[in-house]
């Protein structure tokens, strides 16, 4: 994974036998566009993910997988995050089944839970009153930490992302097994971290995470898996995920967070649609 606003400034390694993948809501951002023009001059196959039909991005590319989210009408683009998600997962399926690594059996292991995540979706979504009770509770704080591992790192990152532009609170994405070299020293009760600890092969390892929060007097706000009693009694607060194929469970995670978001932009009287200084495509440098 690269940034586009980097990529072209640090003489990527990339030949003809490289297949460079450009994730792009709306096609028009310079950076992106930047690199995509570096790939090309460089004999690179490219495929880009966008949202938006007949974009710059998707004229450069030479395939197209298209969100087709609809017009995204706030600047901090939400669906179409979640989208590309869903369209990097059935991409990465294709490819594996193209070169041979997936079976038709497993393919259909693979595709059967696609299915199920607009219903998981819309569980999600009917617990907005949760993350609304909770935004109410800390829509005071001016600083937060989110932490993942793994699959969820990204996550952390998005979640951050989101409360930064539209509540213009500071909020950091962190991968937690790093928190012990520098973050863990900003730990009190004044910044609330946000842990996503599902039930997976890093629960272990997030649970660990959230007991040096706890012995530091720190706030934690948790997604976990349903059920999840283990977690319950350590956190301070808990949103439930329902369960979800482990590669696609970003979806479900991403969710809650961008509610929580929301609600804290709009307790603090935010301007959610158009946050300050941010453009919907940025096309200068």
């Amino acid at each position: 994974m690269d940034n586009a606003s980097e990529y072209r400034y640090r003489a990527p390694i990339i030949a003809p036998d490289t297949l460079v993948v450009s994730v792009s809501q709306s096609g028009e951002t310079v950076d992106t566009l930047a690199a995509m023009e570096e790939a090309k001059k460089r004999g690179a196959p490219q495929i880009a993910i966008c949202n938006v039909v007949g974009s710059q991005a998707t004229r450069i590319a030479d395939g197209v997988v298209y969100t087709r989210c609809g017009l995204e009408i706030g600047v901090c683009s939400t669906k179409t995050f979640t989208a590309s998600v869903t369209a990097s997962y059935l991409l990465a399926c294709y490819l594996g089944q193209a070169r041979g690594l997936i079976d038709q059996e497993r393919m259909g292991g693979l595709l059967e839970p696609l299915a199920r995540v607009p219903y998981l979706a819309g569980e999600v979504t009917k617990r907005e009153a949760e993350f609304e009770r909770l935004a109410h509770q800390f829509h005071r704080y001016n600083n937060f930490l989110y932490l993942g591992r793994g699959i969820q790192f990204p996550v952390a990152l998005e979640g951050a992302l989101k409360l930064k532009e539209v509540s213009y609170i500071h909020a950091e994405g962190y991968p937690a097994g790093e928190m012990k070299h520098g973050a863990i020293a900003l730990i009190d009760p004044e910044m609330p971290v946000i842990a996503i600890a599902l039930k997976d092969e890093m629960h272990d390892k997030m649970m660990s995470n959230i007991e040096q929060v706890k012995a530091r007097e720190g706030t934690v706000i948790a997604l976990g898996s349903e059920g999840d009693e283990e977690l319950a009694a350590k956190a301070d607060h808990v949103i439930y995920i329902p369960e979800a194929s482990p590669l696609l469970s970003p979806i479900f995670t991403t969710i809650p967070l961008q509610f929580f978001s929301y609600h804290i932009a709009l307790r603090r009287g935010c301007d959610i649609d158009q946050p300050r200084n941010l453009a919907k495509t940025v096309t200068v440098e």
